[in-house]
């Protein structure tokens, strides 16, 4: 049986695709693997049996991925799974940016007497606001949530600019044509009324919107955070807000400088909370990690390269290596020197860590134990893993 952490409710949706039969859930202190959402897991709690850690979710700064990868442990994520709900949410507040309705929703409810309807008429025109149609948007980031924005941002009349270095050819094609595209990030900064911010926190994107960043925008402009909250830095936010020279800030990560303030709207991390998004999160984290230890396919880790290939040999050999020289080579001698027949054969490498996937035309046990044993012996060499084959279509 595989055994199967979890932290945090994961949709039954998800979980039910691991089967009785072959998976218990929360049965030991050994799992394999672990699937989380938003628990911040610490070193500590990762046993030395775990193959891989799969977050129902996009970002992974709750997970010590450097560490992980040192051990060879595959850590996924699941990019797209909430992108709708994350986009519907940014238009939402694109919308209430420039329409007061919360502010006239709640004055209304203050309202008392018979003549209600005659006070709301009498007094509407304190909330009075502006449409986005003809106003500039500008997405940083164009990955599954920033295209979808820019799509739809369009389609509301919006005219729209992104910036992305670095934007996949899956996403170029699902981009509107429409949509132009800026050639430096100060494009965004100097010419938007609304400028709304998704690319994932990394060293270099820390603070990639602070003082310098805000100085270059319209004094009227609008600034959105639905990425991560350390990606813009909220002290200088709240210093242009207060000069005037930044007309409002939509974030989605509660810091309590923000708060109370009439040209701050801060919402309690929302971005993906609806029931469809989690369950599409749980959908891809499960089957992700299902597919992974039963076939050692990866696909959607942070941490190490994507790596697909047919299973239709008795048995596959795993490896995860350092990305030496000659270290392919090593693995086939290793093998070839036990006589055993390699069927097929995919290395891919990322970084400082590669992944190789052995297929090979032997069924003896023994045989195979004693290379997995070689192999677990020879330097830079850190996870070696043997999969038989079961009857199961990928």
């Amino acid at each position: 049986m595989h055994q199967i952490k979890t932290f945090n409710a994961i949709a039954p949706e998800g979980m039910q695709r691991l089967e009785k039969e072959k998976y218990d859930i929360n049965e030991n202190d050994h799992p394999e693997g672990i699937i989380l959402r938003s628990k911040k897991l610490q070193t500590s709690e990762i046993a030395d049996s775990v193959l891989a850690i799969a977050r129902a979710g996009t970002g992974v700064n709750n997970i010590p991925v450097e560490s992980c990868t040192e051990r060879g442990i595959v850590v996924f994520n699941t990019p797209g799974a909430n992108a709708n709900a994350v986009k519907e949410l940014v238009l939402m507040s694109l919308l209430m940016s420039v329409r007061p309705v919360v502010s006239g929703i709640n004055w209304v409810q203050q309202l008392t007497g018979s003549d209600i309807s005659e006070q709301a008429e009498a007094h509407k025109k304190q909330f009075a606001g502006h449409e986005l149609e003809g106003k500039k948007l500008g997405v940083i980031g164009l990955g599954s949530i920033g295209a979808m924005v820019a799509n739809d941002a369009y389609r509301l009349g919006m005219e729209v600019m992104g910036y992305d270095p670095y934007v996949s050819v899956d996403t170029a094609w699902s981009i509107s044509r429409r949509v132009q595209r800026a050639q430096d990030i100060s494009e965004i900064f100097t010419t938007c009324d609304f400028i709304t911010v998704h690319v994932p926190l990394q060293e270099k994107t820390h603070h990639l919107i602070g003082k310098k960043e805000i100085a270059m925008m319209k004094n009227s402009a609008h600034l959105l955070n639905f990425a991560r909250a350390e990606i813009v830095d909220h002290s200088a936010v709240l210093e242009a807000i207060n000069e005037d020279e930044l007309a409002g800030f939509t974030t989605d990560f509660a810091d309590e400088n923000l708060l109370h303030h009439d040209r701050i709207t801060v919402l309690p991390h929302l971005g993906a909370s609806t029931a469809e998004a989690e369950t599409n999160s749980a959908k891809m984290a499960v089957r992700t990690m299902k597919q992974f230890i039963e076939t050692g396919i990866i696909k959607r880790s942070v941490n190490f390269p994507a790596v697909e290939m047919a299973f239709h040999s008795p048995y596959r050999i795993t490896v995860i290596n350092r990305n030496v020289p000659n270290m392919l080579g090593q693995i086939s001698a290793i093998i070839a020197d036990s006589e055993i027949n390699i069927d097929n054969m995919i290395n891919r490498g990322r970084e400082d860590y590669a992944y190789t996937l052995v297929d090979i035309d032997e069924s003896d046990e023994d045989k195979i134990a004693n290379v997995v044993e070689k192999l677990r012996e020879t330097e830079d060499i850190i996870r070696v893993r043997v999969i038989k084959k079961e009857e199961v279509p990928y």
